[in-house]
Protein backbone atom coordinates (compact mmCIF):
# COMPACT_ATOMS: atom_id res chain seq x y z
CA UNK A 1 0.00 0.00 0.00
CA UNK A 2 2.99 2.34 0.69
CA UNK A 3 4.43 1.45 -2.69
CA UNK A 4 0.66 2.40 -4.04
CA UNK A 5 0.64 5.68 -2.25
CA UNK A 6 4.13 6.69 -3.44
CA UNK A 7 3.10 6.06 -6.92
CA UNK A 8 0.18 7.79 -6.83
CA UNK A 9 2.06 11.33 -5.14
CA UNK A 10 4.70 10.77 -7.55
CA UNK A 11 2.62 10.41 -10.75
CA UNK A 12 -0.86 12.14 -9.51
CA UNK A 13 -1.25 14.44 -12.66
CA UNK A 14 -1.12 11.15 -14.95
CA UNK A 15 -3.93 9.42 -12.29
CA UNK A 16 -6.03 12.32 -12.42
CA UNK A 17 -5.89 12.91 -16.37
CA UNK A 18 -6.16 9.29 -17.09
CA UNK A 19 -9.54 9.49 -14.89
CA UNK A 20 -10.74 11.78 -16.57
CA UNK A 21 -10.23 10.64 -20.02
CA UNK A 22 -11.82 7.18 -18.91
CA UNK A 23 -14.61 8.76 -17.50
CA UNK A 24 -15.43 10.75 -20.57
CA UNK A 25 -14.92 7.39 -22.50
CA UNK A 26 -17.51 5.26 -20.07
CA UNK A 27 -19.96 7.73 -20.30
CA UNK A 28 -19.65 7.87 -24.47
CA UNK A 29 -19.44 4.18 -24.89
CA UNK A 30 -22.09 3.40 -22.40
CA UNK A 31 -24.38 5.97 -23.65
CA UNK A 32 -23.82 5.77 -27.06
CA UNK A 33 -26.39 7.41 -29.58
CA UNK A 34 -28.56 8.35 -25.90
CA UNK A 35 -25.16 10.71 -25.83
CA UNK A 36 -26.26 14.57 -26.35
CA UNK A 37 -24.10 15.52 -29.70
CA UNK A 38 -23.87 19.31 -30.91
CA UNK A 39 -25.85 20.30 -33.76
CA UNK A 40 -24.47 23.05 -35.10
CA UNK A 41 -22.51 22.68 -37.98
CA UNK A 42 -22.47 19.28 -37.47
CA UNK A 43 -25.13 17.12 -37.33
CA UNK A 44 -27.25 19.53 -39.18
CA UNK A 45 -23.89 19.17 -42.23
CA UNK A 46 -20.97 16.74 -42.07
CA UNK A 47 -22.09 14.17 -40.08
CA UNK A 48 -25.22 12.87 -42.42
CA UNK A 49 -23.23 14.01 -45.30
CA UNK A 50 -20.68 11.12 -44.27
CA UNK A 51 -23.32 8.62 -43.48
CA UNK A 52 -25.02 8.89 -46.70
CA UNK A 53 -21.75 8.34 -48.74
CA UNK A 54 -20.73 5.61 -46.32
CA UNK A 55 -24.36 3.90 -46.96
CA UNK A 56 -24.33 4.29 -50.23
CA UNK A 57 -20.07 3.53 -50.35
CA UNK A 58 -19.41 7.31 -52.59
CA UNK A 59 -16.60 7.94 -50.27
CA UNK A 60 -13.63 6.91 -53.08
CA UNK A 61 -16.08 7.31 -55.99
CA UNK A 62 -15.26 10.10 -58.92
CA UNK A 63 -17.66 11.83 -61.67
CA UNK A 64 -20.50 11.05 -59.36
CA UNK A 65 -23.47 13.31 -58.26
CA UNK A 66 -25.13 12.98 -54.69
CA UNK A 67 -28.09 13.15 -53.90
CA UNK A 68 -28.12 16.57 -52.47
CA UNK A 69 -29.20 19.72 -53.22
CA UNK A 70 -30.95 17.95 -56.65
CA UNK A 71 -27.27 16.30 -57.56
CA UNK A 72 -24.10 18.39 -56.66
CA UNK A 73 -20.51 16.59 -57.20
CA UNK A 74 -18.78 14.36 -54.65
CA UNK A 75 -15.63 16.22 -54.96
CA UNK A 76 -17.57 19.15 -53.03
CA UNK A 77 -17.26 16.96 -49.96
CA UNK A 78 -14.45 15.83 -47.36
CA UNK A 79 -11.66 13.89 -48.88
CA UNK A 80 -11.26 10.12 -48.39
CA UNK A 81 -7.67 10.99 -47.15
CA UNK A 82 -7.86 12.92 -44.18
CA UNK A 83 -7.01 10.93 -41.22
CA UNK A 84 -10.03 12.22 -39.37
CA UNK A 85 -12.66 11.26 -42.02
CA UNK A 86 -10.95 7.54 -41.93
CA UNK A 87 -14.14 6.41 -39.17
CA UNK A 88 -16.86 7.75 -41.16
CA UNK A 89 -15.60 5.82 -44.06
CA UNK A 90 -15.85 2.43 -42.49
CA UNK A 91 -18.09 3.06 -39.12
CA UNK A 92 -22.01 3.54 -38.88
CA UNK A 93 -23.71 6.74 -37.37
CA UNK A 94 -22.29 7.45 -33.91
CA UNK A 95 -18.83 5.14 -33.70
CA UNK A 96 -17.88 7.36 -36.39
CA UNK A 97 -18.10 10.28 -34.02
CA UNK A 98 -17.24 8.52 -31.06
CA UNK A 99 -13.97 7.15 -33.06
CA UNK A 100 -13.28 10.26 -34.26
CA UNK A 101 -13.31 11.92 -30.97
CA UNK A 102 -10.80 9.41 -29.85
CA UNK A 103 -8.43 10.03 -32.40
CA UNK A 104 -8.31 13.27 -31.63
CA UNK A 105 -7.37 13.24 -28.15
CA UNK A 106 -4.94 11.08 -28.78
CA UNK A 107 -3.03 13.17 -31.72
CA UNK A 108 -4.14 16.67 -29.24
CA UNK A 109 -2.38 15.15 -26.02
CA UNK A 110 0.58 13.64 -27.95
CA UNK A 111 1.32 16.29 -29.97
CA UNK A 112 0.82 18.84 -27.04
CA UNK A 113 3.24 16.59 -24.83
CA UNK A 114 5.59 15.93 -27.54
CA UNK A 115 6.08 19.82 -28.62
CA UNK A 116 6.38 20.67 -24.90
CA UNK A 117 9.35 18.27 -24.50
CA UNK A 118 11.09 19.36 -27.46
CA UNK A 119 10.92 22.93 -26.58
CA UNK A 120 11.24 22.97 -22.75
CA UNK A 121 14.47 20.04 -23.43
CA UNK A 122 16.24 19.65 -20.57
CA UNK A 123 13.50 21.52 -17.85
CA UNK A 124 10.77 18.99 -19.09
CA UNK A 125 10.74 17.37 -16.31
CA UNK A 126 10.57 19.71 -13.79
CA UNK A 127 7.18 20.83 -15.56
CA UNK A 128 6.05 17.67 -16.84
CA UNK A 129 2.94 18.03 -14.79
CA UNK A 130 2.12 21.16 -15.90
CA UNK A 131 3.20 20.00 -19.71
CA UNK A 132 0.54 16.40 -19.23
CA UNK A 133 -2.61 18.54 -17.71
CA UNK A 134 -2.51 21.24 -20.12
CA UNK A 135 -1.57 18.53 -22.67
CA UNK A 136 -4.57 16.54 -22.01
CA UNK A 137 -7.07 20.30 -21.62
CA UNK A 138 -5.90 21.05 -25.27
CA UNK A 139 -6.85 17.64 -26.41
CA UNK A 140 -10.48 17.52 -24.75
CA UNK A 141 -10.95 21.27 -26.02
CA UNK A 142 -14.63 21.98 -27.72
CA UNK A 143 -13.21 23.16 -30.93
CA UNK A 144 -15.66 22.11 -34.08
CA UNK A 145 -16.22 18.40 -34.20
CA UNK A 146 -15.79 17.33 -37.85
CA UNK A 147 -12.19 19.22 -38.22
CA UNK A 148 -11.42 18.63 -34.24
CA UNK A 149 -8.33 16.96 -35.45
CA UNK A 150 -7.48 20.01 -37.69
CA UNK A 151 -7.31 22.10 -34.23
CA UNK A 152 -5.46 19.77 -31.57
CA UNK A 153 -2.88 18.49 -34.72
CA UNK A 154 -1.09 21.92 -34.97
CA UNK A 155 1.32 21.32 -32.12
CA UNK A 156 3.08 18.32 -34.87
CA UNK A 157 3.48 20.53 -37.37
CA UNK A 158 5.29 23.25 -34.83
CA UNK A 159 7.43 20.29 -33.72
CA UNK A 160 8.27 19.23 -37.24
CA UNK A 161 9.25 22.82 -38.63
CA UNK A 162 11.58 23.32 -34.77
CA UNK A 163 13.40 19.78 -35.77
CA UNK A 164 14.09 20.77 -38.99
CA UNK A 165 15.11 24.45 -38.26
CA UNK A 166 17.18 23.57 -34.41
CA UNK A 167 18.28 20.39 -34.96
CA UNK A 168 20.60 21.03 -38.09
CA UNK A 169 19.24 17.16 -39.34
CA UNK A 170 21.42 15.28 -41.87
CA UNK A 171 20.08 14.38 -44.99
CA UNK A 172 18.83 11.25 -43.99
CA UNK A 173 16.79 12.34 -40.86
CA UNK A 174 15.93 15.73 -42.90
CA UNK A 175 13.94 13.55 -45.41
CA UNK A 176 12.28 11.60 -42.83
CA UNK A 177 11.34 15.56 -41.56
CA UNK A 178 9.92 16.43 -44.52
CA UNK A 179 8.13 13.37 -45.08
CA UNK A 180 6.24 14.20 -42.15
CA UNK A 181 5.79 17.63 -43.43
CA UNK A 182 3.82 16.04 -46.34
CA UNK A 183 1.95 13.88 -44.63
CA UNK A 184 0.79 16.06 -41.72
CA UNK A 185 -1.91 17.31 -43.70
CA UNK A 186 -3.20 13.99 -43.40
CA UNK A 187 -4.64 15.61 -40.04
CA UNK A 188 -5.02 19.13 -41.24
CA UNK A 189 -7.41 20.94 -43.61
CA UNK A 190 -6.27 23.64 -45.86
CA UNK A 191 -9.36 26.06 -45.75
CA UNK A 192 -9.35 26.39 -41.57
CA UNK A 193 -5.65 26.29 -40.93
CA UNK A 194 -3.47 24.91 -43.83
CA UNK A 195 -3.51 28.49 -45.58
CA UNK A 196 -2.89 30.06 -42.34
CA UNK A 197 -0.14 27.87 -41.77
CA UNK A 198 2.00 28.26 -44.65
CA UNK A 199 1.34 32.23 -44.46
CA UNK A 200 2.88 32.19 -41.29
CA UNK A 201 5.71 30.03 -42.29
CA UNK A 202 6.58 32.34 -45.36
CA UNK A 203 6.73 35.06 -42.36
CA UNK A 204 8.84 32.83 -40.06
CA UNK A 205 11.08 32.37 -43.06
CA UNK A 206 11.59 36.49 -43.88
CA UNK A 207 12.54 36.81 -40.31
CA UNK A 208 14.67 34.33 -38.83
CA UNK A 209 16.24 35.51 -42.81
CA UNK A 210 16.36 38.71 -41.20
CA UNK A 211 18.01 38.01 -37.88
CA UNK A 212 20.21 35.33 -38.59
CA UNK A 213 21.64 37.20 -42.02
CA UNK A 214 21.23 34.04 -43.80
CA UNK A 215 18.30 32.46 -45.59
CA UNK A 216 16.75 29.61 -43.36
CA UNK A 217 16.81 26.84 -46.27
CA UNK A 218 15.40 23.83 -44.90
CA UNK A 219 12.15 25.97 -44.05
CA UNK A 220 12.54 27.51 -47.69
CA UNK A 221 11.56 24.02 -48.81
CA UNK A 222 9.16 22.88 -46.15
CA UNK A 223 6.71 25.26 -47.93
CA UNK A 224 5.88 23.94 -50.94
CA UNK A 225 6.87 19.83 -49.54
CA UNK A 226 3.80 20.88 -46.99
CA UNK A 227 1.59 23.11 -49.86
CA UNK A 228 2.26 19.62 -52.11
CA UNK A 229 0.86 17.88 -48.87
CA UNK A 230 -2.33 19.50 -49.27
CA UNK A 231 -3.17 19.63 -52.73
CA UNK A 232 -2.38 15.54 -52.51
CA UNK A 233 -4.77 14.79 -49.47
CA UNK A 234 -7.54 17.59 -50.51
CA UNK A 235 -7.12 17.27 -53.95
CA UNK A 236 -10.95 17.15 -54.77
CA UNK A 237 -11.13 20.68 -53.08
CA UNK A 238 -8.05 21.91 -55.36
CA UNK A 239 -9.37 20.43 -57.68
CA UNK A 240 -13.02 22.54 -57.63
CA UNK A 241 -11.33 26.01 -56.56
CA UNK A 242 -8.61 25.76 -59.43
CA UNK A 243 -10.41 24.00 -62.16
CA UNK A 244 -13.86 23.67 -62.27
CA UNK A 245 -16.37 25.30 -64.68
CA UNK A 246 -19.17 25.31 -62.55
CA UNK A 247 -19.56 28.88 -60.71
CA UNK A 248 -19.92 28.41 -57.41
CA UNK A 249 -21.72 30.58 -54.63
CA UNK A 250 -18.81 31.59 -53.11
CA UNK A 251 -17.70 34.66 -54.82
CA UNK A 252 -21.19 35.60 -54.69
CA UNK A 253 -21.27 35.41 -50.85
CA UNK A 254 -21.21 38.90 -49.36
CA UNK A 255 -19.48 40.12 -46.59
CA UNK A 256 -20.68 42.11 -43.54
CA UNK A 257 -18.20 44.94 -43.93
CA UNK A 258 -17.89 47.27 -41.22
CA UNK A 259 -15.95 50.63 -40.16
CA UNK A 260 -12.47 50.83 -38.78
CA UNK A 261 -13.80 51.04 -35.08
CA UNK A 262 -16.18 48.25 -35.33
CA UNK A 263 -13.76 46.00 -36.75
CA UNK A 264 -11.63 46.18 -33.85
CA UNK A 265 -14.54 45.87 -31.70
CA UNK A 266 -14.98 42.66 -33.42
CA UNK A 267 -11.20 41.58 -32.89
CA UNK A 268 -11.42 42.29 -29.23
CA UNK A 269 -15.24 40.12 -28.93
CA UNK A 270 -12.99 37.86 -30.48
CA UNK A 271 -9.92 37.68 -27.66
CA UNK A 272 -12.55 37.42 -24.96
CA UNK A 273 -14.95 35.11 -25.96
CA UNK A 274 -14.27 33.16 -29.54
CA UNK A 275 -16.43 31.84 -32.20
CA UNK A 276 -18.63 28.85 -31.52
CA UNK A 277 -15.99 26.94 -33.72
CA UNK A 278 -13.18 28.02 -32.07
CA UNK A 279 -14.14 28.14 -28.52
CA UNK A 280 -11.46 26.96 -26.07
CA UNK A 281 -13.11 28.10 -22.59
CA UNK A 282 -9.98 30.09 -22.58
CA UNK A 283 -12.64 33.10 -20.99
CA UNK A 284 -13.05 31.37 -17.73
CA UNK A 285 -9.36 31.38 -15.94
CA UNK A 286 -6.86 31.01 -18.82
CA UNK A 287 -7.52 34.89 -20.05
CA UNK A 288 -6.75 36.10 -17.12
CA UNK A 289 -4.11 33.96 -15.52
CA UNK A 290 -2.17 34.70 -19.09
CA UNK A 291 -2.20 38.51 -18.57
CA UNK A 292 -1.62 38.74 -14.75
CA UNK A 293 1.38 36.80 -15.65
CA UNK A 294 2.61 38.59 -19.41
CA UNK A 295 1.76 42.37 -16.78
CA UNK A 296 4.32 40.47 -14.18
CA UNK A 297 6.46 39.62 -17.17
CA UNK A 298 6.57 43.08 -18.52
CA UNK A 299 6.84 45.05 -15.29
CA UNK A 300 10.04 42.93 -14.32
CA UNK A 301 11.68 43.10 -18.02
CA UNK A 302 11.16 46.91 -17.46
CA UNK A 303 12.36 47.11 -14.01
CA UNK A 304 15.62 44.93 -14.82
CA UNK A 305 16.18 46.88 -18.13
CA UNK A 306 15.80 43.87 -19.96
CA UNK A 307 14.37 44.64 -23.37
CA UNK A 308 14.75 41.89 -25.14
CA UNK A 309 12.58 39.99 -23.41
CA UNK A 310 9.75 41.50 -24.64
CA UNK A 311 10.41 40.91 -27.31
CA UNK A 312 11.40 37.19 -27.09
CA UNK A 313 9.29 35.71 -23.74
CA UNK A 314 7.26 33.14 -24.94
CA UNK A 315 4.14 34.36 -23.21
CA UNK A 316 4.43 37.60 -24.78
CA UNK A 317 4.94 36.49 -28.37
CA UNK A 318 1.94 33.81 -28.01
CA UNK A 319 -0.31 36.61 -27.07
CA UNK A 320 1.11 38.95 -29.88
CA UNK A 321 0.24 36.34 -32.43
CA UNK A 322 -3.76 35.44 -30.87
CA UNK A 323 -3.92 39.32 -31.04
CA UNK A 324 -2.98 39.58 -34.75
CA UNK A 325 -5.35 36.41 -35.38
CA UNK A 326 -8.67 38.34 -33.83
CA UNK A 327 -7.29 41.82 -35.60
CA UNK A 328 -7.06 39.42 -38.84
CA UNK A 329 -10.56 38.16 -38.14
CA UNK A 330 -12.36 41.11 -37.23
CA UNK A 331 -10.47 43.26 -40.62
CA UNK A 332 -11.66 40.52 -42.88
CA UNK A 333 -14.85 42.95 -42.74
CA UNK A 334 -12.92 45.76 -43.80
CA UNK A 335 -13.89 46.55 -47.19
CA UNK A 336 -10.42 47.69 -48.62
CA UNK A 337 -8.82 45.18 -46.92
CA UNK A 338 -10.67 42.62 -48.70
CA UNK A 339 -11.01 44.01 -52.01
CA UNK A 340 -6.60 44.53 -51.98
CA UNK A 341 -7.00 40.47 -51.25
CA UNK A 342 -9.38 39.81 -53.98
CA UNK A 343 -7.52 41.77 -56.37
CA UNK A 344 -4.11 40.15 -55.59
CA UNK A 345 -5.69 36.71 -55.87
CA UNK A 346 -8.72 36.20 -57.19
CA UNK A 347 -8.96 32.75 -56.68
CA UNK A 348 -9.40 33.68 -52.84
CA UNK A 349 -12.58 35.80 -53.70
CA UNK A 350 -15.42 34.45 -51.05
CA UNK A 351 -12.74 32.98 -48.64
CA UNK A 352 -13.41 33.33 -45.12
CA UNK A 353 -10.46 34.56 -43.73
CA UNK A 354 -11.76 35.34 -40.18
CA UNK A 355 -10.72 31.53 -39.35
CA UNK A 356 -7.46 32.54 -38.60
CA UNK A 357 -8.96 32.86 -35.11
CA UNK A 358 -9.07 28.63 -35.49
CA UNK A 359 -5.38 29.03 -34.41
CA UNK A 360 -6.05 30.28 -31.68
CA UNK A 361 -7.21 27.20 -29.40
CA UNK A 362 -3.29 25.65 -29.74
CA UNK A 363 -2.18 29.23 -28.59
CA UNK A 364 -4.26 30.28 -25.91
CA UNK A 365 -3.36 26.53 -24.21
CA UNK A 366 0.37 27.56 -24.96
CA UNK A 367 -0.16 30.42 -23.09
CA UNK A 368 -1.53 28.29 -20.28
CA UNK A 369 1.44 26.01 -19.90
CA UNK A 370 3.99 29.09 -20.18
CA UNK A 371 1.73 31.26 -17.16
CA UNK A 372 1.99 28.02 -14.71
CA UNK A 373 5.26 27.33 -15.32
CA UNK A 374 5.80 31.08 -14.50
CA UNK A 375 4.40 30.79 -11.54
CA UNK A 376 6.43 27.24 -10.65
CA UNK A 377 9.37 29.73 -11.37
CA UNK A 378 8.26 32.03 -8.52
CA UNK A 379 10.05 29.29 -6.35
CA UNK A 380 7.82 29.54 -3.50
CA UNK A 381 5.79 26.31 -2.22
CA UNK A 382 2.93 28.30 -2.24
CA UNK A 383 3.51 29.41 -6.21
CA UNK A 384 4.35 26.05 -7.49
CA UNK A 385 0.95 24.60 -5.62
CA UNK A 386 -1.11 27.67 -7.15
CA UNK A 387 0.56 26.80 -11.29
CA UNK A 388 -0.90 23.05 -10.49
CA UNK A 389 -4.38 23.81 -9.11
CA UNK A 390 -4.45 26.74 -11.74
CA UNK A 391 -3.75 23.55 -14.45
CA UNK A 392 -6.07 21.68 -13.07
CA UNK A 393 -8.88 24.09 -12.67
CA UNK A 394 -8.33 24.66 -16.59
CA UNK A 395 -8.57 21.13 -17.53
CA UNK A 396 -11.67 21.33 -15.40
CA UNK A 397 -13.35 24.26 -16.95
CA UNK A 398 -12.50 23.02 -20.44
CA UNK A 399 -14.30 19.72 -19.34
CA UNK A 400 -17.34 19.65 -17.70
CA UNK A 401 -18.94 23.65 -19.02
CA UNK A 402 -22.22 22.70 -21.43
CA UNK A 403 -20.44 24.84 -24.09
CA UNK A 404 -20.46 25.44 -27.58
CA UNK A 405 -19.46 21.33 -29.14
CA UNK A 406 -18.61 20.23 -25.77
CA UNK A 407 -20.89 17.11 -26.01
CA UNK A 408 -19.34 15.54 -22.98
CA UNK A 409 -20.73 18.21 -21.01
CA UNK A 410 -23.94 18.53 -22.78
CA UNK A 411 -24.56 14.54 -22.17
CA UNK A 412 -23.75 15.26 -18.58
CA UNK A 413 -26.15 17.77 -18.11
CA UNK A 414 -28.81 16.14 -19.42
CA UNK A 415 -28.44 13.02 -17.84
CA UNK A 416 -28.17 15.52 -14.79
CA UNK A 417 -31.59 17.35 -15.45
CA UNK A 418 -33.32 14.26 -15.97
CA UNK A 419 -31.91 12.27 -12.54
CA UNK A 420 -33.37 15.34 -10.43
CA UNK A 421 -36.26 16.60 -12.55
CA UNK A 422 -37.80 12.93 -14.35
CA UNK A 423 -37.79 15.14 -17.77
CA UNK A 424 -35.23 14.93 -20.29
CA UNK A 425 -33.91 18.53 -21.46
CA UNK A 426 -34.37 20.45 -24.57
CA UNK A 427 -31.43 18.77 -25.87
CA UNK A 428 -32.06 15.81 -28.67
CA UNK A 429 -29.66 13.02 -28.15
CA UNK A 430 -27.95 11.40 -30.98
CA UNK A 431 -30.29 8.90 -31.62
CA UNK A 432 -33.25 11.18 -30.99
CA UNK A 433 -32.15 13.44 -33.63
CA UNK A 434 -31.82 11.45 -36.37
CA UNK A 435 -34.61 8.97 -35.08
CA UNK A 436 -33.32 6.07 -37.85
CA UNK A 437 -36.20 3.58 -36.75
CA UNK A 438 -38.81 6.00 -37.42
CA UNK A 439 -37.99 6.92 -40.45
CA UNK A 440 -36.85 3.51 -41.75
CA UNK A 441 -40.69 2.33 -41.07
CA UNK A 442 -41.79 5.67 -43.29
CA UNK A 443 -39.34 4.50 -46.51
CA UNK A 444 -40.94 0.63 -46.34
CA UNK A 445 -44.37 2.49 -45.88
CA UNK A 446 -44.31 4.69 -48.70
CA UNK A 447 -42.05 2.31 -50.60
CA UNK A 448 -38.85 4.41 -51.06
CA UNK A 449 -37.18 4.19 -54.55
CA UNK A 450 -35.31 7.76 -54.17
CA UNK A 451 -37.29 10.30 -54.94
CA UNK A 452 -36.40 13.90 -54.37
CA UNK A 453 -38.09 15.35 -51.40
CA UNK A 454 -37.84 18.74 -49.45
CA UNK A 455 -37.87 19.27 -44.84
CA UNK A 456 -40.00 22.21 -44.23
CA UNK A 457 -39.04 23.19 -39.77
CA UNK A 458 -37.23 20.14 -39.38
CA UNK A 459 -33.66 19.78 -40.73
CA UNK A 460 -32.75 18.48 -44.10
CA UNK A 461 -29.82 16.05 -42.96
CA UNK A 462 -32.03 14.46 -40.80
CA UNK A 463 -33.29 13.42 -44.32
CA UNK A 464 -29.81 12.94 -45.93
CA UNK A 465 -28.78 10.91 -43.12
CA UNK A 466 -31.74 8.38 -42.92
CA UNK A 467 -31.33 7.76 -46.95
CA UNK A 468 -34.03 10.48 -48.41
CA UNK A 469 -32.38 12.28 -52.13
CA UNK A 470 -33.03 15.67 -50.81
CA UNK A 471 -33.19 18.83 -53.14
CA UNK A 472 -32.54 20.99 -49.90
CA UNK A 473 -29.45 21.18 -47.80
CA UNK A 474 -26.94 22.81 -45.78
CA UNK A 475 -23.49 23.20 -47.99
CA UNK A 476 -21.08 26.30 -48.45
CA UNK A 477 -19.50 25.23 -51.84
CA UNK A 478 -22.38 24.71 -54.73
CA UNK A 479 -23.40 26.01 -58.03
CA UNK A 480 -24.33 29.68 -58.61
CA UNK A 481 -27.71 28.53 -60.93
CA UNK A 482 -29.36 26.12 -58.01
CA UNK A 483 -29.03 28.78 -55.67
CA UNK A 484 -30.76 30.60 -58.08
CA UNK A 485 -33.34 28.03 -58.62
CA UNK A 486 -34.07 28.11 -55.31
CA UNK A 487 -34.76 32.01 -55.11
CA UNK A 488 -37.33 31.34 -57.62
CA UNK A 489 -38.65 28.70 -55.57
CA UNK A 490 -38.73 30.44 -52.29
CA UNK A 491 -39.64 34.21 -53.74
CA UNK A 492 -43.01 34.38 -52.43
CA UNK A 493 -41.52 34.21 -48.70
CA UNK A 494 -39.65 37.43 -49.66
CA UNK A 495 -42.75 39.49 -48.25
CA UNK A 496 -43.21 37.67 -44.78
CA UNK A 497 -40.08 36.16 -44.05
CA UNK A 498 -37.15 39.41 -45.30
CA UNK A 499 -34.58 38.28 -43.24
CA UNK A 500 -34.19 34.71 -44.07
CA UNK A 501 -34.60 35.37 -47.59
CA UNK A 502 -31.70 37.80 -47.22
CA UNK A 503 -29.38 36.00 -45.52
CA UNK A 504 -29.88 33.10 -47.91
CA UNK A 505 -29.30 35.68 -50.94
CA UNK A 506 -26.62 37.14 -49.08
CA UNK A 507 -24.76 33.81 -48.22
CA UNK A 508 -26.96 30.71 -49.40
CA UNK A 509 -25.32 27.85 -47.77
CA UNK A 510 -28.37 26.97 -45.70
CA UNK A 511 -31.09 25.78 -48.70
CA UNK A 512 -33.67 25.54 -46.16
CA UNK A 513 -37.69 26.42 -47.13
CA UNK A 514 -38.16 29.79 -45.25
CA UNK A 515 -41.53 29.98 -42.30
CA UNK A 516 -44.02 32.33 -43.13
CA UNK A 517 -41.96 35.10 -40.57
CA UNK A 518 -38.74 35.23 -39.50
CA UNK A 519 -39.48 33.25 -36.58
CA UNK A 520 -36.80 30.02 -36.05
CA UNK A 521 -38.10 26.68 -37.06
CA UNK A 522 -34.95 24.82 -37.73
CA UNK A 523 -32.79 25.72 -34.77
CA UNK A 524 -35.03 23.84 -31.97
CA UNK A 525 -35.08 20.74 -30.32
CA UNK A 526 -37.90 18.46 -28.03
CA UNK A 527 -40.28 21.52 -28.12
CA UNK A 528 -41.82 22.41 -31.02
CA UNK A 529 -41.80 26.14 -32.11
CA UNK A 530 -45.39 25.71 -33.50
CA UNK A 531 -48.03 23.27 -34.48
CA UNK A 532 -49.11 24.23 -37.45
CA UNK A 533 -47.63 26.73 -40.37
CA UNK A 534 -48.26 28.40 -43.56
CA UNK A 535 -45.42 27.59 -45.91
CA UNK A 536 -44.79 29.84 -48.72
CA UNK A 537 -43.19 28.99 -51.95
CA UNK A 538 -43.51 28.66 -55.21
CA UNK A 539 -45.00 25.32 -56.41
CA UNK A 540 -44.37 24.85 -60.28
CA UNK A 541 -40.29 25.61 -59.47
CA UNK A 542 -40.85 22.33 -56.77
CA UNK A 543 -42.33 20.67 -59.48
CA UNK A 544 -39.91 21.28 -62.07
CA UNK A 545 -37.58 19.72 -59.83
CA UNK A 546 -39.29 16.74 -59.78
CA UNK A 547 -39.85 17.39 -55.91
CA UNK A 548 -42.41 14.04 -54.80
CA UNK A 549 -42.62 14.22 -50.90
CA UNK A 550 -42.28 17.16 -48.38
CA UNK A 551 -41.55 16.41 -44.94
CA UNK A 552 -42.84 18.84 -42.20
CA UNK A 553 -42.71 18.15 -38.44
CA UNK A 554 -45.68 21.11 -38.58
CA UNK A 555 -48.63 20.47 -40.04
CA UNK A 556 -48.85 22.87 -43.39
CA UNK A 557 -52.25 24.98 -42.94
CA UNK A 558 -51.59 25.78 -47.18
CA UNK A 559 -50.87 22.45 -48.24
CA UNK A 560 -54.33 22.39 -50.29
CA UNK A 561 -53.39 25.74 -52.20
CA UNK A 562 -50.53 24.54 -52.47
CA UNK A 563 -51.55 21.11 -54.75
CA UNK A 564 -49.98 18.85 -51.90
CA UNK A 565 -52.12 15.83 -50.67
CA UNK A 566 -53.45 15.26 -47.36
CA UNK A 567 -50.64 14.39 -45.11
CA UNK A 568 -49.64 10.92 -43.79
CA UNK A 569 -48.92 11.06 -39.86
CA UNK A 570 -46.43 9.20 -38.10
CA UNK A 571 -45.25 9.23 -34.57
CA UNK A 572 -42.93 7.77 -32.99
CA UNK A 573 -44.19 7.00 -29.51
CA UNK A 574 -40.14 6.67 -27.83
CA UNK A 575 -39.04 9.66 -30.22
CA UNK A 576 -39.35 13.19 -30.37
CA UNK A 577 -40.60 13.70 -33.95
CA UNK A 578 -44.07 13.86 -35.37
CA UNK A 579 -43.69 13.91 -39.34
CA UNK A 580 -46.74 15.16 -41.52
CA UNK A 581 -45.71 13.38 -44.86
CA UNK A 582 -47.10 15.61 -47.85
CA UNK A 583 -46.91 14.26 -51.67
CA UNK A 584 -47.14 16.90 -55.00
Amino acid sequence: MKAIGKCVKSYWYLFLTGALLLLQALVFLILREDACVYVFDHLDLFAAHYEMMRKEGLWFSHNTTLPILNGISRDLLGSEFELYNLPYVFLPGIWAYLASYALRVAVGFSSFCLLAKDALKENYGKYRPLVVICGCAFAIVPVFPTYSCAFVSLPLIVLLLRRLYYNKPDIKKALLLYTGIFLYPALSYFSYHGIFILAYLCLAILILWIRDRRLPRRLVIAVPVLFLGYVCFEYRLFYEMLFSDTVSIRPGMRVLYLNFRQCLYTAGKEFLNPFAHSQDEHRFLILWLALGMALYTIIKALRSREWKKLFTDPLLLILFFIALNCCIMGFYHFRPLVALVEFLVPKLKGFDFSRASFLNPFLWYGALLFSCMKLWDLGKPLWKAASRLLAVAALLLVMFIPDYNNDFALTVSDRLHRAFTGEPTDYLTYGEYFSVPLFEKIKEDIDYKGEWCVSYAMYPAIMTYNGFSTLDGYLGLYSQEYKDTWLDLIAPSRGGSPFFVDAFIDYGNKVYLPPPGDEEIYDYGRTLPAEELELHIDPPVLRRLDCRYVFSRVRISNAAELGLSEPRIYTDPEGPYTIYLYEL
